[in-house]
């Protein structure tokens, strides 16, 4: 009999990560969907840094970047990628991994619209991950582009959405004496059932 039970219950694994993120959203200081996104590059170097999860959808996980950035441009090349969810205010963690797409239809177009002008005339200003002569000649250029696109400017063609489709989800949460819990969802493909198993600490 399964002892998958408590915050461990359920038999969707996205419904269970939509639970976690709504209590960190309760509890955590900051940023409670900052998750750390792990890549690898053409020589299979790994890169991995912090970005922001906006959605967990039904199959899947998206976040939005420059297509131009370093994890654009390995997310592109691989096709695949890595990603924790870390909530030291819970002692939890969500760690997923699997196969990407991009999402740059009308979803990425009305989150682009959401956010701020700022924000929105800084993806038009910024050539994410390339070299930067000085912050001045950034500022320059955002003031160069916000007389150019005004106040409405729309989703740059470089910028939008990278959906994660998980083939591994693992939910951790803290034990005492570093007896953790851990349970892993796998997959062989996309479509197929979960297994779930416990693991070891």
């Amino acid at each position: 009999m399964s002892d998958r039970t408590g915050i461990f219950a359920g038999d969707d694994p996205f419904e269970i990560a939509r639970q976690w993120l709504g209590e960190a959203e309760a509890s955590e200081p900051n940023d409670p969907n900052a998750m750390a996104l792990a890549t690898v590059d053409e020589q299979g170097l790994p890169n991995v840094r912090m970005v922001l999860l906006k959605t967990i959808a039904e199959d899947s996980i998206v976040f939005y970047t420059n297509y131009e950035s370093a994890k654009g441009r390995e997310i592109d090349g691989q096709g695949k990628a890595a990603m924790v969810l870390h909530w030291k205010s819970l002692r939890r963690q969500v760690r997923m991994r699997g196969l990407v797409t991009r999402e740059e239809g009308p979803e990425a177009d009305a989150y682009f619209a959401s956010r701020s002008l700022q924000s929105r005339l800084g993806a038009w200003a910024s050539e994410q991950s390339r070299p930067l002569a000085s912050r001045q000649s950034l500022m320059a250029k955002v003031a160069k582009i916000t007389a150019t696109k005004g106040v409405s400017p729309d989703r740059p063609p470089y910028w939008g959405g990278y959906r994660i489709i998980p083939l591994e989800i693992e939910f951790w949460a803290d034990g005492a004496f570093r007896l953790h819990d851990r349970f892993v969802w796998r997959r062989e493909k996309i479509g197929d059932a979960w297994n779930i198993l416990r693991l070891n600490p």
